[in-house]
């Protein structure tokens, strides 16, 4: 069985809250889509906005081989006549060889909001499919509100469809747009609809019970050949129905081929490029493509994954383009910390009796407040201390902050820095446009006389989380910092009931990591020769 994909993320999806995407963007996601291999893109709706238009014209520049471009737009006014319509003279003039169309199905939409007789709403879809078929356009017709529609009033949700098809439409396209149907209502109306239709049908879900992915499935299963959605499932209110997630059910559960198993593992890159460019984070519990959609952290769970990657994974995350994720925490088992070790290129024997040693401080710590999932440098050198590999390249003996607030001016912050390199002693000074900084460049001025390589890195990131918060400013404080050379970033993370020492710790273990990665492991000799 064939199955159509239409995507939507360019009209529907940017009517999310917080994404904005400016017609550069429309265009590179066409292309992306096109490469991807989706069958149809619905570009936005002409007659809305001038952005839309000018998108229309200029994606016919672009070199697509897969996708086909529809505009979208509704049935004609009430009071007006097809060739009278703004709306369906702009699905004309902008060139796109499909226009997808909706129309009311739902008798409370005809007469509420409409304000037209049940009659003269038929008349619409049928005027509107006609002509736009007369200009030369092919029509897919979405029937709007169609189960609760169908719910409502089921003859005369059954006649628009009906009307539809004899105007001539392609597809008639039933749309859950409230998304409030339960997937045993989506089989009933495809079932319905089947007796007295014999247009090849498709499913426009919406996400507000979040059934959108499991009704266009349902929709499938029941005969349904065109399936719309958005990746990542962006729209208006919850969301459209994910195509992210219906693809690959439809590829690895169905066997039904959409786009191929080569592109399929481009899946999670599609869904990170859209998610870029909607200036959007993608959970990182999404199913398939989410950081942590094969993540492991129970010990129990690792151990058994270790032997056979099915006992706790329903795919084979390369199969989408993710990877097997080990998460080390206080939930670990030694299988965590092996698995995890083999991944920082560190072998670990299971008889090792300093395993235990490194879990053991590892829940320890996790208890005070640190936290290793987002930080595998920290890991990597608690594992390598344990382990009797790492050498420090400086010691601190003290470190001073000092912060000057000025009413009306920008505030001053200084860091002081004494520290030891092999039997060297270094008292140094930096301001900075606040305390952590000030430490993080006094740090630098002092260890660059050193090893002037650590002048490639920089801090990238920074997080506080307050733990405890009940406690208001007395509440311990975990820093997760990423600290990066240009070419790659690391994590490491620190904790106290001071932020300014939390900081520190978080920022010193940065560049021990970068050192003992680019030194020690290598073998290479940073800087000035050490004792």
């Amino acid at each position: 069985m064939n199955v159509e994909l239409y995507d939507t993320t360019l009209r529907d999806g940017s009517q999310m809250e917080g994404i904005s995407f400016s017609l550069e963007d429309k265009l590179k996601i066409t292309e992306k889509l096109d490469e991807f291999g989706m069958d149809y893109v619905e570009g936005g709706w002409p007659g809305s906005n001038p952005k839309d238009i000018e998108y229309f014209k200029a994606v016919e520049e672009l070199s697509l081989e897969n996708v086909k471009i529809a505009a979208f737009g509704s049935t004609r006014r009430p009071r007006l006549r097809p060739e009278e319509d703004p709306n369906l003279n702009a699905l004309v003039d902008s060139g796109a060889e499909i226009a997808t169309i909706f129309g009311k199905s739902w008798d409370l939409h005809v007469r509420d909001a409409l304000r037209t007789s049940l009659e003269n709403n038929l008349q619409m879809i049928a005027d509107s499919i006609e002509y736009l078929r007369e200009h030369g356009m092919r029509v897919f017709y979405d029937a709007e509100h169609f189960f609760d529609g169908l719910r409502a009033n089921e003859d005369y949700a059954l006649q628009t469809v009906k009307t539809a098809e004899e105007a001539g439409a392609e597809r008639i396209v039933l749309a859950d747009t409230n998304g409030g149907s339960l997937p045993s209502w989506i089989r009933h109306g495809f079932e319905l609809v089947r007796g007295v239709v014999k247009t090849p049908l498709g499913i426009h879900a919406h996400n507000d019970s979040e059934l959108a992915v499991a009704n266009s499935l349902t929709a499938f299963e029941s005969g349904a050949i065109q399936i719309q959605g958005t990746v990542n499932g962006y729209g208006e209110r919850c969301g459209n129905a994910n195509l992210v997630s219906i693809i690959p059910a439809l590829e690895l559960k169905y066997g039904v081929e959409v786009v191929g198993k080569e592109r399929l593992r481009k899946l999670k890159d599609l869904a990170h490029f859209v998610a870029e460019l909607a200036n959007m984070e993608i959970p990182r519990n999404q199913p398939y493509v989410g950081e942590s959609a094969f993540a492991h952290k129970g010990g129990v769970h690792v151990s058994a994954v270790l032997k056979k990657p099915e006992t706790y994974e329903h795919i084979n995350p390369e199969l989408v383009g993710n990877r097997r994720k080990v998460v080390v925490s206080e939930l670990s088992g030694r299988s965590n910390l092996i698995y995890k070790a083999r991944e920082l290129g560190i072998e670990l024997d299971e008889t090792d009796p300093r395993l235990g040693e490194v879990v053991r401080l590892i829940k320890e710590l996790e208890f005070e407040g640190y936290h290793f999932e987002a930080a595998e440098a920290s890991l990597e050198l608690l594992i390598e201390k344990v382990r009797g590999k790492y050498r420090p390249f400086f010691d601190i003996e003290r470190a001073r902050v000092i912060t000057e607030i000025f009413p009306g001016r920008e505030p001053i912050s200084e860091a002081t820095v004494l520290l030891r390199v092999g039997g060297e002693r270094l008292h140094t000074a930096a301001e900075g446009n606040g305390p952590v900084n000030a430490l993080d460049l006094a740090l630098r001025k002092a260890l660059t006389e050193f090893y002037p390589e650590l002048r490639q890195i920089r801090l990238k990131d920074y997080k506080v989380r307050v733990l405890g918060s009940e406690k208001g400013t007395a509440a311990k404080v975990r820093v997760l910092i990423r600290t990066g050379d240009g070419m790659k970033s690391w994590g490491t993370v620190g904790a106290s009931t001071n932020i300014i020492e939390a900081s520190l710790k978080a920022i010193v273990e940065g560049m021990e990591y970068w050192l003992l990665r680019e030194c020690g492991r290598n073998e290479k000799r940073c800087g000035e020769e050490r004792d």
